[in-house]
């Protein structure tokens, strides 16, 4: 998401190798993560030689809390039950963890994400 930020002017497709390579990871997992991001509306494609990926939306308007609910909504659940003696306590104190990094999620968006990355160092 925060490479496709770095190039979202609207237009502008950025190619699955291209991501792949820029974030060191496998082609075919990438694409796997691009499928949920684009059925949640984040992201959207092109097919063809000349296709590829862009924002669905400006950067400034996708939260981290989002990315995370279309990749892997199950890290933001609390699957704590609340059987035993101590179950109650401890679900309840779970839940206020899940809620307060949910609530830190949506505070980062993905145009911050991008432009925190800086400039890369080269050394002589």
């Amino acid at each position: 998401m925060t490479q496709l930020a770095k190039y979202h002017d609207g237009r502008t497709l950025t190619r699955l190798e291209d991501l792949a390579q820029r974030e060191a990871v496998s082609g075919n997992f990438l694409v796997q993560i691009l499928n949920d991001l684009r059925r949640a509306g984040l992201i959207e494609s092109r097919r063809g030689k000349a296709g590829g990926y862009l924002l669905g939306r400006a950067a400034d308007q996708i939260t981290l809390r989002q990315v995370v609910e279309a990749v892997d909504p199950a890290l933001l659940q609390c699957s704590v039950t609340r059987d035993g003696d101590s179950g109650q306590a401890v679900r309840r104190a779970w839940e206020q963890v899940s809620s307060g990094l949910q609530q830190s999620l949506d505070q980062i968006t993905v145009e911050s994400l991008a432009s925190n990355q800086g400039a890369p160092m080269f050394y002589i």
